[in-house]
């Protein structure tokens, strides 16, 4: 028992080692790793561009070459005219002045307030500090407190034409240098692109082919849909933002765009921030506060839209990444890569996740960061009934309710809901008291549903009854009596399966729990034609097999449904097993149970009419499937 336990210790001890050696790597190696990644995702990007150039009868080498000669001139003129208009708002800074005085009095505090008194106070410290230390600097004759020299540095024009330009390109050396290497790893991605994906195959071994081209093909596919439409939502939404300010009349409206277009690659926080910036401009420009107020009112009003309804119709409502996760990923992005990684976190994050999707010992990951329910929805349900959250339970129930019907709810949540209270309390796992919290929680929120549900007609939409079905036709007169196998939880998937029998127009009958010897008596008082026998498997099967013999010495003539409802085995197998115990028929859920009988009824009906109301019980499902 311990071998296992010690080598899952070491498998997980293996993977941490290795998660931090990828990220102490990821740090380290952010000089060549950047430029791969921005490559990478300019890649993806351009690679739908290029095929189409393909299509045209276009050269793979030409194509690549005319996409990122296009691409790179575009952001190449967009950044020249941007950065003018950058050093130009730069240099009309000091002309705003006045207008910011203006603004900074407007919002003082009244002179009578303590906080005005205590920052006069500060102020005044500060003046006599300052003058003291003036003081003793002239007293020095021009040495600082202390005796030593005050350092003095004196800055030397450049002499000639090599030297200025090492002065203006010094700078820009090392964002010149990233630019060719991701221009040179993008035109290799994408002129060789078919090579890589065989490499990266090969290089995972024959055995994982199957799974390494599902995740390669997952991740081109998501990614190259999510980072195009991406850009071509932030295109627009830049260009609606920069259009929005031109008509407002704040000067400079392209770096605006363009800002407010790049920064909304960043989650959350980029599209404020970016709104911020012609804010600020607004506020030191114009006298009043109406052209700030009407750039925010348009933030707001292409956010809103762009959130709700543009992103949602043309990519669909998320990426696959939780939302805690995008924050949590640009914070992690933004430590090791700067504001590059803060850019490229929610790309690199869905990478992240299908590789977890791909790869068993990172599955973790997955489940940490990926958008899906790591919970099934009947676990889900069951949970907070353990933790006697009956409200959320029932919060779960009419979520589910709004687009299934009524039978999927009992057979797909509340079967299986009860089927793991069942095995946490024969386990002794659950306390008696949450056992009977989820039972009676259960037992109203069925009453509570066949209440609710009487005007519905359906019960299932597939598989057996269809929507054009209407009620007290495919099962009606029908007589029928539900017999639970032992525990209480037979007795509530008995009840589930009563109720949705009334509405299709059966007579149905309910024997107790505690029938006992007395079992034979109730069955023949309420002269059935079938009896439905539930169970919840494994602990209930014992017990249904001796009923099924009980109700057979007794009721030769009377046809048994075994349900053993949430049944994961084989149903023919355990009909072989179980039909020498006296079951005629076995089922695993309630559509299958009502479909059977559905069927069965039908064909009676339709092959004597008259004698429809009188059918003997030995003739009810007379034909099997």
């Amino acid at each position: 028992m311990t071998r296992p336990n010690n080598a899952t210790a070491s498998s997980r001890l293996l993977t941490l080692i290795a998660v931090a050696v990828v990220i102490v790597g990821l740090y380290f190696g952010r000089q060549v790793l950047i430029p791969l990644a921005l490559a990478t995702v300019l890649a993806f990007l351009l690679t739908p561009v290029v095929g189409w150039l393909e299509k045209c009868r276009l050269g793979r080498v030409p194509a690549v070459v005319v996409v990122l000669v296009l691409a790179f001139a575009l952001v190449g003129t967009v950044g020249w005219i941007v950065s003018g208009q950058l050093l130009n708002i730069v240099d009309q800074v000091p002309s705003y002045k006045s207008n910011i005085h203006d603004k900074i009095q407007s919002l003082r505090v009244s002179h009578s307030s303590r906080l005005r008194n205590a920052t006069n106070t500060v102020t005044d410290l500060s003046n006599e500090l300052s003058a003291a230390s003036e003081s003793v600097v002239d007293k020095k004759a021009g040495k600082a407190w202390g005796g030593r020299p005050i350092p003095v540095q004196v800055t030397q024009p450049p002499s000639n034409a090599p030297q200025y330009l090492r002065t203006i390109i010094g700078p820009l050396t090392g964002l010149l240098e990233m630019s060719v290497m991701v221009i040179v790893f993008t035109l290799f991605m994408l002129v060789r692109r078919e090579d890589l994906r065989n490499r990266v195959i090969r290089l995972a071994g024959q055995g994982q082919m199957n799974v390494v081209t599902q995740a390669l093909d997952d991740a081109s596919r998501r990614l190259s849909r999510y980072l195009l439409s991406q850009f071509v939502v932030n295109a627009a939404y830049g260009v609606i933002f920069g259009s929005g300010t031109y008509w407002i009349g704040i000067p400079h409206a392209l770096i605006w765009g363009v800002l407010c277009g790049l920064l909304r690659f960043v989650p959350y926080v980029g599209a404020p921030i970016a709104a911020a910036f012609p804010m600020a401009v607004a506020l030191a420009l114009f006298p009043g506060w109406h052209q700030a107020a009407l750039i925010f009112v348009l933030f707001v009003v292409l956010e809103f839209v762009t959130a709700n309804f543009v992103e949602p119709w043309l990519y669909g409502a998320h990426t696959g990444i939780s939302s805690l996760a995008i924050l949590v990923a640009a914070v992690f992005w933004a430590i090791l890569w700067g504001p590059v990684g803060l850019i490229l976190s929610t790309p690199l994050t869905v990478c992240i996740i299908l590789v977890g999707r791909y790869v068993p010992q990172l599955s973790f990951l997955e489940v940490l960061l990926g958008d899906e329910p790591v919970l099934p929805v009947q676990a889900h349900f069951y949970q907070r009934l353990l933790a006697l959250d009956q409200d959320e339970a029932r919060d779960i129930a009419e979520t589910y309710l709004k687009e299934k019907p009524i039978g999927t709810f009992y057979d797909s949540v509340l079967i299986p809901a009860l089927a793991l209270a069942e095995r946490d309390r024969h386990l002794d796992s659950l306390e008696a008291e949450t056992a009977s919290f989820v039972s009676q929680s259960t037992r109203e929120l069925i009453e509570e549903l066949g209440e609710r549900s009487l005007d519905q007609p359906v019960v299932f939409n597939r598989d057996g009854l269809n929507r054009s079905d209407p009620p007290h036709t495919a099962l009606s007169g029908l007589r029928i009596v539900c017999i639970p196998a032992g525990d209480e939880a037979d007795e509530l998937v008995a009840i589930m399966l009563g109720q949705l029998l009334e509405r299709l127009g059966c007579d149905v009958r309910h024997a107790p729990i505690a029938a006992g010897a007395k079992l034979s008596d109730e069955v023949a008082r309420d002269i059935p034609q079938v009896a439905i026998v539930s169970a919840l498997p494994p602990f209930a099967v014992g017990q249904a097999r001796s009923l099924c013999k009980r109700l057979r010495q007794h009721h030769p003539g009377l046809k048994i449904i075994l349900g053993l409802w949430n049944f994961e085995g084989d149903v023919v197998k355990a009909e072989e097993r179980l039909r020498a115990g006296g079951a005629d028929m076995i089922v695993a859920s309630l559509q299958q149970a009502i479909s059977l009988l559905a069927e069965k009824n039908q064909v009676i009906g339709s092959s004597n009419q008259a004698q429809a109301q009188s059918t003997a019980p030995q003739d009810i499902m007379a034909t099997r499937p």
